[in-house]
């Protein structure tokens, strides 16, 4: 499918570590935990998301006292990006609810879903990575244009993931 698609697949974890991170989930295993899971799901991630973009508003202000006006056309680009992705994930239609109600998921295709489950809960690491090289960036204005580069990638990654698991979830609804 794309070079993306085979990352988050080929590091699928386990159940138990997707059910450790989020407070309360109980994964999608029964058709009636299926909304509540994603729903539950959903406002964990955003909330976190959330976290991370308030972080770079705080960053934002850092760099105009230490470096200037410059760099916030880069941030601002990057910001765009991850509120966008924050949003997505916020107010997503559940896919639980008319599209998988009357399906009946296999082990496999749960294996799939949970990976790309995963792979947006790590997401909120990587963006604490970025984050965090941002905010060394701050004392080393030369490395600042690759800190903001790296922020930017990780929030068009994110964006793009998102969007392969709404994909997999469609062809899930059309094989059944």
């Amino acid at each position: 499918m794309s070079e993306l698609y085979d990352k988050i697949v080929s590091q699928r974890g386990s159940i138990e570590r997707l059910m450790a991170r989020i407070p309360g989930f109980k994964g999608y295993q029964e058709k009636e935990a299926r909304r509540q899971a994603d729903s539950m799901l959903r406002a964990y991630l955003s909330g976190e998301l959330q976290r991370r973009v308030d972080r770079l508003v705080r960053l934002e202000n850092r760099i105009l006292d230490k470096i200037g006006m410059a760099p916030l056309t880069a941030t601002r680009d990057a910001k765009t990006v991850m509120q966008h992705y924050v949003d997505r994930v916020k107010t997503a239609a559940p896919k639980y609810d008319g599209m998988w109600a009357t399906m009946k998921i296999g082990p496999e295709d749960l294996e799939k879903i949970y990976s790309f489950d995963e792979a947006q809960v790590q997401y909120v690491d990587k963006f604490d990575g970025a984050l965090d090289a941002l905010e060394a960036a701050i004392a080393e204005p030369d490395t600042l244009d690759g800190a903001i580069e790296g922020l930017h990638t990780v929030a068009t990654e994110a964006h793009d993931a998102f969007d392969l698991r709404d994909e997999v979830l469609t062809n899930l609804s059309k094989t059944v």
